[in-house]
């Protein structure tokens, strides 16, 4: 038996043993929430101390908690073969960073703080996949989103499949454990109602979704990932910044005693997401944010239509935030705008027949036949 038929241990424990080292630089990021007994990690299960006073004081019954899996897809497969080292660590730290996004941003969405969060990697050639640069940007990416937003790395698992996936490919996923802050409650759909306003908070660029369009895309491209956009930058720095958070924010309007009435991560399936709630609303939108350089390239060399852009990508937003009342709106894009985060009150709701969203700048109607996801 091959060297290659075998497990490769020494690849997997040098990981393992790195990944271990990174989530122990988190211990402290949830200390508010509560502790890991020993500031210790790399059991085979760890534990974790939740802080119930501030429950017990408010006199909570319950706790409201969620247990989130989900996996970043494709968007490490985005890039140019001939990365220099400098650009694969900017690569991988913007991976890291997408990693927490796509699993905290939906907890954020209804109004959960992400306190641990694990992560599920597998791979074929563990010796190949888990270099040098991987592991300085992918972690380096991962806990500094992590800091941001507050919640401990606690375990993990990077098992060798070699008869499931190819030699140079890895498998991005994991799980949180969130809990809702002692007083404060869930964010609900069902709070929706006619004349509620829209708040629409930016992205940075595609963040998780649109990738195997993305992708196609690239091979069409004169250089390929590394055709410059305009602005100078190449397309895979484009779709590859690092993703927003929201977390901080969706906490800090919560503590500032709004209760929003929804909110939607413009995620897959694009705009389509504002009409996700299962009743039959319209959704008005009346003003845009700056549509960014890097989907105003893939639109011009795509040729894609306005509605399969706003169907397929965030297009700038990468969050909707639904209030009751406009001073709530006008509050929380000035919280927004304390988290570095551009942000505007841009439409409302209104009873319909029906689903949809009109967007009137670009004079686009989706309509909810043919959006199939509903809460």
């Amino acid at each position: 038996m091959s060297q290659l038929d075998r497990v490769d241990y020494n690849s997997l424990d040098a990981a393992k043993n790195a990944f271990i080292t990174a989530g122990k630089s988190t211990l402290k990021f949830a200390e508010k929430f509560g502790f890991v007994p020993g500031d210790s990690l790399g059991a085979s299960a760890n534990v974790f101390k939740l802080d119930l006073k501030p429950f017990i004081s408010q006199g909570a019954e319950h706790l409201s908690i969620t247990l989130l899996p989900e996996g970043l897809g494709t968007a490490d497969d985005a890039r140019p073969d001939d990365l220099n080292d400098e650009e694969q660590v900017r690569f991988w730290y913007n991976i890291g960073t997408k990693t927490v996004s796509v699993m905290t941003n939906d907890a954020a969405s209804t109004g959960m703080q992400t306190i641990l969060i694990s992560l599920y990697m597998p791979s074929a050639r563990p010796d190949l996949i888990f270099n040098k640069n991987f592991m300085k940007g992918f972690l380096d990416g991962f806990v500094d989103g992590c800091k941001k937003v507050e919640c401990v790395y606690f375990s993990g698992e990077t098992p060798q499949l070699k008869s499931k996936l190819y030699e140079d490919k890895l498998d991005i996923a994991g799980a949180l454990f969130g809990v809702m802050p002692a007083g404060t409650k869930p964010i609900s759909s069902k709070e929706l109602r006619s004349g509620d306003k829209i708040v629409f908070v930016e992205s940075s660029g595609p963040h998780e979704n649109g990738f195997t369009t993305l992708r196609a895309l690239a091979e069409k491209l004169p250089k390929k990932y590394r055709t410059k956009m305009p602005g100078g930058k190449e397309f895979w720095e484009g779709i590859n910044a690092g993703s927003k958070l929201y977390t901080p924010l969706i906490q800090d309007i919560l503590q500032a005693g709004i209760q929003p009435s929804n909110v939607e991560p413009i995620t897959g399936h694009g705009w389509q997401k504002l009409m996700r709630p299962s009743a039959p609303f319209r959704y008005v939108v009346e003003e845009l944010l700056p549509m960014l350089e890097v989907f105003e390239f893939v639109e011009k060399h795509s040729e894609m239509s306005k509605e399969s852009m706003y169907t397929t990508f965030n297009c700038g937003t990468g969050m909707a935030i639904f209030v009751h009342e406009s001073t709530e709106a006008e509050r929380v894009v000035e919280l927004a705008k304390k988290h570095d985060l551009n942000a505007l009150v841009g439409g409302y709701i209104e009873d319909s027949s029906e689903r949809e969203v009109v967007i009137k700048p670009i004079e686009v109607v989706l309509k909810g036949d043919g959006f199939a996801l509903n809460k």
